[in-house]
């Protein structure tokens, strides 16, 4: 269901070039599941100057705004990427992996590679896989946001040695991480492609929101959370969740909603349309918007002229682990094409719809 509201046209132009400019960056860091670090570094260099964050043992990154005391409305992006782990040497140079996170292997196979060691990224290559049956995988090879999504994957990187000794004199051991090569890629209007949008728009817009902000009339405590190692099931925000326990008001996550707004999908399910503004996840794998707060939320585009779309999707999302302490979950989402793949789709607008309803939140409701 599609819930669209006009936007003033010059400032949502001018908004689009500031989203541009922060989401850009974002993609093009590489941050693999447990290895967070130059994607949390972007995101504490692009906070507003009267941000205070602190960094948890987990790794994820507070932003707290508002009054100093009260129960807190938290909103969480995840900075990880899905990636893979080497998990041996071969004896001709090859590494073995596992996934972190959902993959649709296929998409890697004979595409170009690269192993982020301790010294530095070293170039490589997928390999392709070693058979294939008469019914290729179609599925992801794990499920992204449940605990334990991380399994033997089929394909192989070959960084070119020929052999074991040669690939370990390059500095490769096991336990390092391997991803794609990736850029932000500019598309015809407000589109754009790369890969890692998931959740890199989340963090983008949260970003946007601290930006423009009003603090001194938040009426309540509100906290950001760029948080840790959602593709293998949620454990950063697992952390903040325990953290606080029943003292939070209510949690936003801020991640993709995995559209069929594709060429071959059937529109019965998770219909999203790009360019039609954020989506208010009303169920997913993982968790239910209570019906009260999701009319609420709607209340509130339709009074602010923010484009919402509601619907429902596969997957998990972060604020999924707040509900065991009673914590209501009230997920947010931007409709994205080609989801875990090389090259997934966005539309600005939907990245400044998202910004503004979170903004729009913390202010207002």
């Amino acid at each position: 269901m599609a819930l669209l509201f006009a936007a003033n046209s010059l400032s949502a132009q001018s908004t689009v070039a500031e989203a541009r400019d922060v989401i850009a960056p974002l993609v093009e860091a590489y941050g693999p599941v447990g290895h967070e670090g130059p994607v949390r570094e972007v995101v504490l260099r692009m906070l507003p100057a009267w941000a205070q964050p602190t960094v948890d043992s987990a790794g994820n990154v507070w932003v707290w705004a508002g009054p100093s005391s009260g129960p807190p409305v938290v909103f969480v992006a995840h900075l990880d990427e899905i990636g893979f782990e080497v998990t041996g040497v071969r004896p001709d140079g090859q590494l073995t992996l596992r996934s972190l996170g959902g993959f649709f292997p296929s998409l890697y196979e004979a595409e170009p590679a690269l192993v982020h060691t301790a010294a530095g990224t070293v170039p490589a290559v997928f390999t392709l896989r070693d058979t294939v049956g008469a019914n290729p995988r179609r599925t992801p090879a794990s499920t992204p946001g449940q605990t334990g999504a991380q399994t033997t994957i089929f394909i192989r990187v070959d960084p070119g040695t020929g052999d074991s000794a040669q690939t370990r004199a390059l500095g490769i051991r096991i336990g390092d991480v391997v991803t794609m090569p990736k850029a932000y890629v500019p598309l015809a209007g407000t589109r754009a492609t790369g890969r890692s949008f998931d959740d890199r728009v989340g963090c983008a817009a949260q970003l946007l929101a601290l930006r423009h902000l009003a603090v001194q009339r938040l009426r309540h405590r509100v906290l950001f959370v760029f948080s840790t190692r959602e593709e293998i099931g949620l454990q950063g925000a697992r952390a903040v969740a325990n953290a606080l326990g029943a003292g939070a008001l209510r949690v936003h996550a801020l991640d993709t909603f995995v559209s069929a707004d594709a060429p071959l999908e059937i529109r019965t399910f998770a219909d999203a349309p790009l360019g039609r503004g954020a989506v208010a996840r009303a169920v997913d794998n993982s968790s239910v918007t209570p019906p009260l707060l999701l009319d609420s939320l709607v209340a509130l585009a339709r009074a602010q002229r923010i484009p919402l779309q509601v619907g429902t999707t596969n997957g998990g999302n972060d604020g999924s682990t707040f509900t065991r302490w009673g914590v209501p979950d009230v997920a947010i989402g931007w409709p994205l094409r080609y989801s875990h793949s090389p090259a997934e789709v966005i539309d600005l607008r939907d990245l400044v719809a998202l910004a503004d309803i979170t903004q729009a939140i913390a202010e207002r409701w």
